[in-house]
């Protein structure tokens, strides 16, 4: 089979850790004969140094024309200047904006062999696997008027938080299908107690709730959610909230894992079965920034690269074998204690380029008859969503 895949991958470390996954997909390529073309479009900051813009109209174009993207990471130092008419950061939001990338799912797993790089007491971590679905394409982030001014000697700005029923309706929707294919629990956090979006976000939530009775909706302040992340992570399993705390949150969630390097994350605008599939690409990007302290170093932890090419093969592609095969590589080695500098506790770690190297010989000879025996919640929603 054939896929055309719009490679951005950015900066910093962005550039290093999509070649891993280049190399992942090489490897599937040969195993199961199929071709996967690729698309290299300017990103971020790479871009606004070649062409004065976070994201031209061509590269833009060229990712509508995709089957899927494939990012890595936008922003560093050199693009800082709060003073700036364009960021690097314009660019990942135009194209969320211009794909309806609305659903942003990022899985929040703990490896149990990782539980000694984790901030948290191991005891805290058993059994912690949930996700987090993030309202993406509205809400604070996107809101107008948006703006910078000064009046007399004093400077003034202005974000705007604005949501519509219709918006909050299929991303709560996503929350729901996919609470009822794990565990049948669905948070829903909000700061109605003081913002009048979230209290719409409340209403609609409850009013979505009546056609899944079979799920129980919890509502729960985004703050305390924050504590209870930390404090009791097994008690979630599905999340969904707005653009914001979703950001904050999911990020906080990535942490207690041990690192941001571990984890994936698919921007949808689409899910078969659940919201009509309207032809547009999603987009699959490792959760971490940039990281310009260690770009360039060779020491970038590659897989949450690699497991977002994963969900690209499943969400994207319906390739659930192939999919399945690199979440049981990166297992199987996490399980062998082989590790990257962010997870080692001595000098004893493998390079960006050699992790990704041991991924790749894995998948080139483990059969799979001995798949299965690693599928975690995280992993089985995936698959159930597009059967």
């Amino acid at each position: 089979m054939n896929f055309k895949i719009a490679l951005l991958s950015g900066d910093g470390i962005g550039p290093e850790v999509t070649e891993e996954s280049l190399k992942i997909l090489d490897a599937v390529s040969k195993k199961y004969g199929h071709k996967f073309e690729f698309d290299y479009q300017d990103v971020g900051g790479i871009s606004i140094d070649k062409h004065n813009t976070a994201i031209t109209e061509e590269a833009l174009s060229k990712c509508l024309e995709s089957q899927a993207v494939l990012f890595g990471s936008v922003g560093g130092p050199k693009w800082d200047d709060p003073n700036s008419d364009v960021r690097p950061e314009d660019g990942i939001l135009k194209l969320r904006k211009e794909l309806d990338l609305f659903a942003n799912i990022r899985p929040a797993k703990v490896y149990p062999a990782l539980s000694n790089s984790s901030p948290l007491k191991k005891e805290i971590l058993e059994n912690v696997d949930f996700i987090i679905i993030r309202e993406l394409t509205s809400g604070l982030y996107f809101g107008e008027p948006k703006k910078r001014w000064v009046e007399g000697n004093k400077r003034y700005a202005v974000d705007t938080l604005k949501y519509d029923e219709d918006e909050v309706r299929r991303v709560v929707k996503v929350g729901f299908e996919m609470a009822r294919k794990r565990e049948k629990k669905l948070h829903s956090l909000d700061k109605m107690n003081v913002m009048a979006s979230s209290r719409l976000w409340r209403e609609i939530a409850e009013e979505v709730s009546k056609d899944y009775p079979d799920v129980e909706l919890i509502h729960m302040l985004a703050d305390n959610a924050a504590m209870q992340i930390i404090t009791n992570p097994s008690d979630f399993d599905v999340l969904v909230t707005e653009n914001t705390f979703g950001d904050i949150l999911s990020d906080e969630a990535a942490v207690i894992g041990g690192s941001m390097g571990m984890l994936p994350s698919a921007s949808l605008s689409s899910i078969p079965g659940i919201i009509e599939d309207n032809s547009k690409p999603a987009l699959y990007e490792p959760i971490h920034g940039s990281a310009p302290d260690i770009a360039g170093k060779g020491i970038a932890n590659p897989i949450a690269s690699i497991l977002s090419t994963s969900m690209m093969l499943k969400w994207s592609f319906g390739l659930d074998q192939e999919a399945e095969e690199i979440e049981n590589a990166v297992n199987t080695l996490i399980e062998k204690g082989v590790r990257t500098k962010d997870l080692s506790e001595n000098d004893n770690f493998l390079t960006t380029n050699q992790m990704g190297d041991e991924i790749y010989k894995l998948i080139k000879s483990v059969s799979y008859t001995h798949l299965r025996a690693h599928e975690t919640r995280g992993n089985l929603v995936c698959r159930l969503l597009l059967e």
